[in-house]
């Protein structure tokens, strides 16, 4: 990560105005993130971007953006998202 702050600045991002939301994004930002490379990092910033009809719509209708840098980041997230067997 590039600093704290921006750590921080980034799980504030990823509250969202719904539950859902905040259900997959919450833990992915505070497990996951700081394991991505600054590639994996840009994406997740330009994720944040979007509304949330459309978020909701990558993860729980599972429709794959048609950005490939979006489409990698919101598969990287659902992959998280799985409880483990």
């Amino acid at each position: 990560m590039e600093s704290k702050a921006e750590y921080q600045r980034l799980c504030w991002r990823s509250r969202r105005g719904m539950l859902e939301l905040d259900l997959v994004l919450t833990p992915f930002v505070r497990e996951r993130l700081p394991l991505l490379d600054a590639a994996g990092r840009d994406s997740y910033r330009r994720l944040l971007e979007y509304e949330d009809r459309e978020l909701c719509a990558w993860f729980f209708d599972r429709i794959t953006p048609q950005d490939k840098d979006i489409a990698a980041i919101v598969a990287r997230i659902l992959d998280s998202a799985r409880p483990a067997d």
